[in-house]
């Protein structure tokens, strides 16, 4: 954990995902989820992908945070969103979210969507501050241990 009394924001740098971040990105994905993804999932992503936006959080020079979107017709279907158990704790997801959602907007997207384990009550709280709502259930989602995801969707701000 990075103490509070050292973290400065200023240090921090948002950025569009590139192929030589996938070493770093690999080792947040690792950290934070029982079944993370594969590099080469990253590797599709950001190379045949054309529906596919993702953006890197650095601090300091090391990749502590990312999150990715697919742009479906009027619709952001969210991929992942990370950061670094060293890093939680300090608003960084609620950025990478709402930076994803004024993405979308600014792409002419009406709504959002994502799944989330319905056991991730934090994740859930994030969700909710921000406007999502929770309308459905996909059964045994999650490979890993057949956990089911809750379905949120939000609707974006047309501002």
């Amino acid at each position: 954990m990075v103490p509070a009394e050292t973290f400065n924001p200023d240090n921090m740098t948002l950025r569009h995902m590139m192929l030589q971040d996938i070493d770093q990105v690999l080792q947040v994905e690792h950290r934070c989820f029982t079944a993370p993804w594969s590099r080469q999932a990253f590797v599709t992503e950001l190379v045949d992908n054309r529906l596919a936006h993702y953006v890197v959080l650095e601090y300091e020079h090391r990749i502590v945070g990312y999150a990715g979107v697919w742009l479906v017709v009027d619709e952001g279907h969210v991929t992942n969103v990370a950061v670094d158990p060293d890093f939680q704790g300090r608003h960084l997801g609620e950025f990478l979210m709402r930076t994803l959602m004024d993405y979308c907007a600014s792409q002419g997207l009406l709504r959002m969507t994502l799944e989330v384990r319905v056991t991730n009550s934090v994740a859930q709280n994030l969700y909710e501050k921000l406007g999502f709502v929770g309308v459905g259930k996909r059964r045994g989602y999650y490979t890993d241990n057949n956990e089911d995801a809750l379905i949120m969707w939000a609707e974006l701000s047309r501002e």
